[in-house]
């Protein structure tokens, strides 16, 4: 595992996508400590254009978006994390029991898990929060995270099932090891790197999801995210007034955020996939 792990550190994609994130957060975690104003203060003219005081120029209200994304991508970093760790454990935990215990069990799981992919998750999101009244950041990414986790379980499911017939298996049934057991101890560290992986396509996926909502007046209130900033623009038709930087930095912010966590898991599937590793 040392070897690998110094190996996915000299992977430029990995290293790129890792340092990018990094980079994020110390900008979202410090501007705050230096700029401490509201970021819902009105201090400008709607739609002012950027400058040497408002770097991204101000929103229809007229807001400082620069102070406004740095909030939010703070916000939607943390949905993303969050939903990315409930659709993880949730998909791990369904995956391992369903490929481990087998039989009748595992034909309820293994059904249950594709009645949920073949219903479109994010119907199921909008649905959801449609008929919730209060949503809060946290609160959001539990919704996208209890209808994001059926690919990670599907594919936890196949690996377990290949692993429980292996011998060092068999030697700790013989041993008098309790299922749990066999689960952590033999099997869990064996798929270890692969969920890994799968969490950070699931905060991929949360935070683009919540993106999705958000723009759709569906996302957390009282809070500021990349997706309801997009959605303010939307709102209040700032393409028509040509104020570009009310949703473009936001959109690229979403990209970027994005991209390196593709490119980190793209770096991991080359180190930990024994099909693609060199």
């Amino acid at each position: 595992m040392n070897t690998s792990v110094q190996i996915l550190l000299r992977s430029p994609k990995f290293m790129i996508g890792a340092g990018t994130l990094i980079l994020m957060l110390l900008v979202v975690m410090i501007y705050p400590l230096i700029n401490q104003n509201d970021p819902l203060e009105m201090i400008a003219m709607a739609y002012q254009p950027p400058d040497g005081k408002l770097w991204l120029g101000s929103d229809n209200f007229g807001r400082d978006l620069f102070l406004e994304l740095i909030y939010g991508i703070r916000t939607s970093l943390l949905v993303g994390f969050i939903a990315g760790v409930f659709a993880t454990i949730i998909g791990l935990a369904v995956g391992l029991i369903s490929g481990y215990v087998g039989g009748v069990l595992d034909n309820i799981l293994t059904s249950f898990t594709n009645i949920f992919i073949v219903i479109p998750s994010f119907i199921i999101l909008i649905l959801i929060s449609v008929s919730i009244d209060s949503r809060s950041s946290m609160v959001t990414a539990i919704i996208i995270g209890m209808t994001s986790w059926p690919w990670t379980a599907r594919a936890v499911r196949a690996q377990t099932t290949s692993l429980r017939n292996r011998d060092h298996v068999g030697i700790a049934k013989i041993s008098g090891y309790s299922t749990p057991r066999i689960i952590i101890s033999e099997i869990l560290p064996y798929i270890a790197s692969y969920v890994v992986m799968a969490f950070v396509l699931q905060t991929a996926s949360g935070i683009l999801s919540e993106a999705s909502i958000s723009m759709l007046g569906l996302g957390p209130y009282n809070t500021i995210s990349l997706g309801i900033i997009m959605n303010w623009a939307l709102v209040f038709e700032a393409p028509v007034a040509g104020a570009w930087w009310a949703f473009i930095p936001a959109a690229v912010a979403i990209a970027v955020i994005t991209f390196s966590l593709y490119l980190m898991n793209t770096g991991m599937d080359e180190i930990f996939n024994p099909k693609i590793r060199s």
